[in-house]
């Protein structure tokens, strides 16, 4: 009797126990609070992530792929992917749990007394369930494959998440430059304002003349003061993609050179490969249908019932006896898992329908952004020859000046007129960019190479 309570002792001793972890809501505002481009966290997640240690820290200027690894860092989309792809790796140790056997006490008391002994029936059996036709690997098949199918849903996250720190320095970068266009504009602008004045004051001008040219030095300032306060909003929606508080980004300086250019356009058949190959939403529906694959095999396994054998010893008023029997079989007369066959079947033909549409929806997205992008560059290559022109102009203009043949009041025109030149290039180059995102996107891969972004899942798997 000591021995069996032992062991029950010692078998409880490896259960697991319950810890709890409160969520308190005042907690996870101060630790969002907290969150900044300084913390030695950050430090540890970049150098892990690129390979090398990061000095000096903090870094002076951040990129977009500095930024991007941030917001992968903080990011609770992120979070929230990989919680997921650990509730599917647990599912994998589920299904490939082995059926624990059932300890049976039975008693008995006999009366009259049938035998020479104790008039009682008692004793310990077992049953130990065997399952058929390899279930438990089918199970672990689809617990596997379901588990793929959440890692690379983490890709598919730190895209997403990619695109929106890329979209907020696009807008940054956009609102930065055009606030500097239309500063030097406004101030040319101002000029002229004082120098038509003046010219009214001699009689040289009429009053409408200079009421249009201060309706126009108006619209200049407040086109001014809509730049910078979209600079801020993209300030903010950069703080948002990133996962931390605007002010973390308070004096903290961008490189955004590089959003100034535009990278050349893919072949149509590389971009294809790529968007087939690489998007990882068709890679985690391709392991969604093995999945269903799995689960149909599953099915159909159950068709042939699992063996119970009941092993045990039994004390009958007096003898003993020793059981080795089948404690039982479940026949498959009136239900041989036909509908669940049927089902899975179904759904695996709902998950092949799923893969199919998203391909198709996916080829169609590329060539559409692939068309528009080609579109683009060839607007940003006319826009740049104008812009050339009136630049050849305004030079034109300053010789002029220089020579006594172009008064100044002309001159200050053509330059607040070449500002507003340059501000159409600058819109030309931004739905360049735009369209490059978007074919990014469909791809799922960076025009120009960027190795850290492109191994986050490979990352995400070794954690």
């Amino acid at each position: 009797m000591r021995r069996a309570i032992l062991i029950v002792l010692t078998l409880l001793a490896g259960c697991a126990t319950y810890h709890a972890q409160p969520i308190a809501p005042a907690q996870l505002a101060r630790q969002f609070e907290q969150r900044s481009l300084a913390s030695d966290d950050l430090r540890a997640f970049l150098a892990k992530a690129l390979g090398h240690e990061i000095q000096p820290w903090p870094v002076a200027r951040w990129n977009r792929q500095m930024l991007t690894l941030a917001a992968w860092h903080y990011s609770p989309a992120l979070d929230v992917a990989r919680a997921q792809w650990g509730t599917a790796k647990a599912g994998v140790q589920v299904a490939d749990a082995i059926p624990n056997p059932v300890l049976q006490l039975p008693f008995q008391f006999a009366t009259p007394n049938p035998g020479p002994g104790a008039p009682f029936i008692w004793g310990p059996a077992l049953d130990i369930p065997i399952e058929t036709a390899g279930k438990r690997g089918y199970r672990v098949d689809q617990a596997s494959h379901l588990s793929e199918s959440a890692r690379l849903t983490i890709g598919n996250e730190a895209w997403k998440v990619r695109g929106q720190v890329r979209d907020a320095l696009l807008a940054l970068y956009a609102a930065r430059v055009r606030a500097e266009f239309l500063s030097r504009k406004a101030q040319a602008l101002e000029q002229v304002v004082r120098m038509v004045g003046k010219r009214r004051s001699v009689g040289e001008n009429s009053g409408p003349d200079v009421d249009a040219v201060v309706l126009v030095a108006t619209q200049a300032q407040a086109d001014l003061a809509a730049a910078q306060s979209a600079r801020q909003d993209a300030l903010a929606q950069l703080a948002s993609a990133i996962g931390v508080p605007v002010s973390a980004l308070d004096g903290v300086q961008f490189d955004l050179d590089e959003l100034g250019t535009a990278p050349a356009a893919p072949p149509a058949a590389e971009a294809r490969r790529d968007a087939i190959f690489h998007r990882a939403d068709l890679l985690a529906s391709l392991a969604d249908y093995a999945a269903a694959e799995s689960a149909l095999q599953l099915e159909v396994a159950r068709q042939y019932p699992d063996i119970h054998l009941g092993p045990g010893y039994t004390y009958d008023t007096g003898t003993h006896k020793i059981g080795f029997g089948i404690a039982g079989i479940t026949l498959p007369i009136f239900d041989q898992n036909q509908g669940n066959i049927a089902q899975a079947e179904a759904k695996r033909k709902e998950a092949a329908a799923r893969t199919a549409a998203l391909q198709d929806a996916i080829l169609g997205d590329l060539d559409h952004a692939l068309a528009r992008y080609r579109a683009s560059l060839d607007a940003v290559q006319l826009s740049a020859r104008h812009l050339t022109t009136a630049r050849h102009q305004l030079d034109s203009q300053a010789a002029g000046f220089a020579a006594g043949d172009t008064d100044r009041l002309t001159l200050t025109q053509a330059k607040a007129d070449y500002e507003a030149n340059e501000m159409t290039h600058l819109d030309a180059v931004v739905a360049a960019r735009q369209a490059a995102d978007a074919l990014e996107d469909a791809m799922q891969r960076p025009l120009e190479p960027e190795p850290a972004s492109e191994s986050l899942t490979e990352q995400e798997s070794r954690r």
